[in-house]
């Protein structure tokens, strides 16, 4: 289970790590999606609407759950790489007691609110009830999701990205069954979406847990490990809560510009909303690329082998990089057609196509901004991945958007081009901070 990172091909162990990492990332996508797609064929438009919005709500809590999660990852790698088993085994045994507890106790902040949560989506009258039944389950479950993340992080530390593959596989699998069975056989509604998905998280972590017991890990936890010490939570906390904070605010973002694009119309909304759920698809790349720089980086830095992340950090830009340019030139052709899979509204093509063109160069540029955030948070400076994440935000991603959106009324074009340009900053913001933490290293080592 327990994997070194630090020796051999670098190029082998990125390709070994991002593929289950990739393919997780695609399964919980379609996780996310199944209940959705299954209560629309059994309920009517109130129900499928409480599903969505409160699954748009749960995805967010999910995201800044996992990249929370991120400083258990890293303070896992680090041990990993620098052979400390013993402070591997207080990292994990800490990371347990912490999340716990902040799980614990953010499910019965979120109950309390659930009605205000459900108030501030604008949820239509129809589906406010359903939204409120969904949300209350699922807040419930929230002890077992932030579980399954908890154990996915420890193992990804550790060097394994498979074992968490197999582990969401199961959920998906579990959560689609029991959709049918709560919704089809039993018509629950809403509430049989949030029963499913909760209690196929459940499943997971409990086939997680004895997958825990069963193999060997080479790493021995004993009770004392869970005893909380404040240094270990502080710098798991230090390093996940800018992650929390800037995959949170990403999600604002998002939701932002989807408002944005419903002022101007039924058409453009559809066809915002439309590219956003396929771009989403060809970020897994970008995403998987994050999440392996900061597994394999944090174990080379564990190591005292920071050259060898860097040569990481250059490699999966160059994967990230390529990927996105093989996709960003395809869709200049055959955009349109991607958006008519989806929809057969011919002004919902078109102004889809225009968006979808503009945007797709986001993908480049989302490549190298996500891999240096990798890196940042393997070194333990995470707080650099949100402050390009948030700065590009505020200066331009959401700005540009509304400008171009009231500048250029007849096309989605330039909205697209404003989105993509707000991550060309955090590329500039990054090759900034990374230049300038070399030199300083440099410096550190001449002195």
């Amino acid at each position: 289970m327990e994997k070194d990172l630090t020796t051999g091909s670098v190029f082998k162990n990125i390709v070994y790590f991002s593929l289950p990492y990739l393919l997780s990332y695609f399964l919980q996508t379609l996780y996310g999606m199944a209940d959705l797609f299954i209560i629309g064929q059994f309920e009517g438009v109130a129900s499928t609407t409480a599903v969505s919005v409160g699954s748009q709500v749960m995805h967010m809590l999910t995201v800044m759950i996992v990249g929370l999660a991120m400083g258990t990852t890293v303070t896992i790698g680090q041990a990993i790489g620098g052979k400390n088993k013993k402070q591997a085994a207080l990292d994990i045994g800490n990371s347990v007691t912490l999340f716990m507890a902040v799980s614990i106790l953010l499910a019965a902040v979120l109950l309390l609110l659930v009605k205000p949560i459900v108030a501030v989506m604008s949820t239509p009258a129809e589906a406010v009830s359903g939204t409120i039944t969904y949300l209350t389950i699922c807040f419930i479950g929230i002890p077992f999701i932030t579980a399954y993340n908890i154990i996915s992080s420890i193992f990804r530390g550790m060097g394994d990205s498979k074992s968490p593959m197999y582990f969401i596989a199961i959920a998906c699998g579990a959560n689609i069954v029991l959709d049918y069975v709560f919704m089809g056989a039993l018509h629950l509604g809403p509430a049989g979406a949030a029963l499913g998905t909760t209690l196929s998280q459940t499943i997971s972590v409990l086939i997680a847990l004895t997958v825990i017991l069963r193999k060997k890990t080479g790493i021995s936890v004993s009770r004392a490990d869970f005893k909380p010490r404040r240094q270990i939570m502080d710098k798991i906390l230090q390093i996940g809560i800018p992650i929390c904070c800037q995959d949170g605010l990403i999600q604002v973002a998002f939701i932002i510009i989807t408002v944005i694009a419903n002022r101007r119309g039924l058409t453009d909304a559809a066809a915002v909303g439309i590219v956003e759920k396929f771009i989403s698809f060809l970020f897994l790349v970008p995403s998987s690329m994050l999440s392996t720089v900061s597994a394999l980086g944090a174990q080379n830095i564990g190591a005292k082998k920071p050259e060898r992340a860097k040569e990481v950090l250059r490699y999966a830009t160059m994967i990230a990089v390529g990927f996105g340019v093989i996709v960003t030139v395809l869709i200049q052709f055959i955009a349109e057609p991607v958006v008519g899979m989806f929809t057969t509204d011919q002004g919902v093509i078109l102004a889809g196509g225009q968006y979808l063109r503009g945007y797709i160069f986001d993908v480049i540029f989302a490549g190298v901004h996500f891999s240096f955030s990798g890196y940042f948070c393997a070194c333990g400076k995470s707080g650099l991945s949100f402050l390009h994440n948030i700065t590009a935000i505020v200066l331009v991603r959401v700005p540009g958007v509304y400008l171009t959106s009231r500048l250029f009324p007849a096309t989605l074009l330039p909205m697209g081009l404003a989105t993509a340009t707000g991550s060309l900053l955090s590329v500039i913001i990054c090759v900034i901070a990374f230049t300038v933490i070399n030199r300083k290293e440099r410096n550190a080592v001449f002195s």
